[in-house]
């Protein structure tokens, strides 16, 4: 894993992601990124919902990316492990989770975990016929399948 990280400065996305279900390994696999290089670990989900907690749903839609910009601003760092994802995928955010990600993996290299799975090339979040079913052709970016 280490390795795929000096790997991913050749791409113009520096986005790796930890593709596994619940119960696989990668919030334990992150922790070790954590500490052997120095990086915070960001819950997600923590940090976000208390930025959106107080405010109406258009401006809980208006603000993600600046939220998500802050929070990786705050790390002052070139390297940013993000875990608990899911409310990224909330879809009255009305975001598409996988460009956020993109989005700020332009300046800085990006580790997150993804609940999901990749098949056929794809990589997967949720079930079809779920309201939070993603399904997004893997470039552009690196994965790393914990199955």
């Amino acid at each position: 894993m280490l390795s795929k990280i000096d790997e991913v400065h050749q791409l113009y996305y520096r986005l790796i992601l930890l593709v596994g279900p619940a119960g696989s390994g990668k919030t334990n696999i992150m922790k070790q990124i954590s500490i052997n290089k120095s990086s915070p670990l960001i819950n997600v989900n923590f940090s976000l919902s208390r930025r959106l907690l107080d405010l109406s749903e258009r401006k809980r839609i208006l603000k993600l990316p600046d939220f998500i910009s802050e929070i990786i601003d705050l790390t002052n760092g070139d390297l940013v492990l993000l875990d608990n994802i899911e409310l990224l995928f909330d879809v009255h955010l009305k975001h598409d989770p996988l460009r956020l990600l993109q989005g700020i993996s332009r300046n800085v290299t990006v580790v997150s975990t993804w609940n999901g799975s990749i098949t056929s090339g794809h990589l997967i979040y949720a079930s079809p016929g779920h309201p939070e079913y993603h399904r997004y052709p893997i470039e552009s970016f690196l994965v790393v399948n914990m199955r």
